[in-house]
């Protein structure tokens, strides 16, 4: 599992040679702004170089621990061996040859081995994108076709993120520069609350938040704005990205399912960031006991190479020939070395590194609520974890600042972390990632944190 050891142990990272960043770094920096439109946001400058296992080396040979994983990209961590040898057995065989049109063996070979762990009941079929926003574009046509356009309206989350191509855009409702300009979107799309406990938008207690949003969509949307009969889907993250790592209350997916299920309304599970081990289990809605009618994959499901899927029950996944297809979807190469990551996180046994470690960094984190006033929330499953900064625990004020010079401190310090949210530390490491490096990364945080907390308690 720690294949990673003999090259990096735990003595030698982080390595910081010179300070972040550095010439090299400063050079690259210099052409990317010349030759790159800038419309994504860094949150350091961090240059990567190369990587292995949890381990990231920037140009100018620093090493830091990657607590991101490539925004939750690399779940095997960087450059594992069986990852590169499958890379390398695949290239010299067929690289491409379109499975839009034609047939080859690795697309079935994969799909038996991914139904296999698939939370979906009955019979399952398959589709093939490249990417997270390519797959939710696919379930938006899976759920309108199969209704044949008599079921016009979708269901969305505040605080979602579903991706930035149009139709994805149209669910996404995380920042509003992420839509500002691009209007109009697609039509027919109903934003809900979501039930977020640190913040629940129906002002009651963080138990009951999941209980108040069924009952605003039954009372308010249901009641009041779309009869039911007209919405072919909700789309929901059984835990919100980019909205900031947000848990919702256990028994919010059982009733929101039970909703649907009594409404003929499917519900489609966006298992993007969260899925592939990321919580402990192969996908995170496994930990409601929930089994959706869709879900989206994409990330971590090729080790860093692109592929995006929709797994869905067999009498949904319907759409007539023609209607719907990618030409580098399912490309050869990204499901040889897919199939393979389903091998590796059983081999060694990476869903129960993800729990056990997880444990550990959530219960640290927790002490931190203990010790620093900045430190509002503690919240996560798994390798999935937020901690939300916050200036002032009663009025719950976003840390934003705060936030930044956190992360950019332990950039400097060699912990490439990034937030979530407004104001969340988001952790999303390899699930390879030792206890040892979970807590030598914890240790540079909660100092970064400390430093913070000092000049927020300071009232400046």
């Amino acid at each position: 599992m720690y294949y990673y050891y003999d090259r990096y142990p735990p003595s030698k990272v982080p390595r910081i040679v010179v300070e972040p960043p550095g010439p090299k770094a400063r050079e690259v920096i210099d052409k990317d702004n010349k030759f790159i439109m800038q419309s994504f946001v860094r949150w350091y400058p961090l240059v990567a170089k190369s990587g292995y296992g949890p381990v990231i080396e920037d140009v100018d040979g620093n090493l830091f621990i990657d607590m991101n994983a490539g925004l939750a990209v690399m779940g095997l961590g960087h450059n594992h061996p069986k990852i590169v040898e499958a890379i390398g057995r695949q290239a010299g065989k067929l690289l491409h040859y379109s499975l839009t049109d034609f047939y080859y063996e690795e697309a079935p070979a994969y799909l038996e081995e991914l139904s296999k762990v698939v939370p979906i009941e009955g019979s399952k079929k398959f589709y093939f994108g490249n990417s997270g926003a390519e797959a939710i574009e696919a379930s938006l046509k899976i759920a309108k076709g199969i209704n044949e356009g008599k079921r016009p309206y979708i269901i969305a989350f505040l605080g979602a993120f579903h991706g930035r191509t149009t139709g994805a855009m149209s669910l996404t409702a995380s920042k509003p520069i992420q839509r500002k300009g691009f209007q109009p979107l697609l039509p027919a799309i109903v934003h809900v609350p979501y039930p977020y406990p640190y913040r629940c938008p129906f002002n009651v207690p963080a138990e009951e938040c999941g209980d108040a949003v069924i009952g605003f969509m039954e009372e308010w949307v249901f009641r009041r704005l779309v009869d039911p009969s007209e919405v072919s889907a909700v789309f929901a993250e059984p835990i919100q990205g980019e909205g900031g790592y947000v848990v919702p209350p256990d028994d919010f997916f059982p009733k929101l399912k039970k909703l649907l299920e009594s409404n003929g309304i499917f519900f489609v599970d966006d298992e993007v960031q969260a899925g592939m081990g990321r919580t402990g289990h192969w996908f995170a809605i496994e930990n409601w006991g929930v089994k959706p009618d869709l879900i989206t994959m994409a990330k971590a499901v090729a080790s860093g190479l692109p592929l995006g899927v929709v797994a869905g029950r067999e009498e949904i996944m319907q759409l007539p020939p023609g209607s719907h297809a990618s030409t580098f979807g399912g490309n050869p190469l990204s499901l040889a070395v897919a199939k393979e990551v389903l091998k590796v996180i059983r081999e060694e046994k990476l869903l129960e590194n993800a729990r056990r470690v997880g444990e550990l960094m959530i219960k640290r984190a927790k002490e931190w609520m203990d010790n620093y006033e900045i430190v509002g929330d503690v919240r996560g499953k798994g390798l999935m974890i937020g901690v939300e900064l916050v200036r002032d625990r009663r009025t719950k004020e976003y840390a934003k600042k705060e936030l930044a010079k956190v992360l950019n401190d332990c950039y400097k310090k060699g912990v490439a972390v990034i937030g979530a949210g407004f104001s969340t530390i988001r952790f999303s490491p390899p699930l390879v990632i030792s206890e040892e490096l979970a807590m030598k990364a914890m240790d540079v945080v909660e100092d970064s944190i400390k430093e913070v907390n000092k000049v927020v308690a300071h009232g400046t």
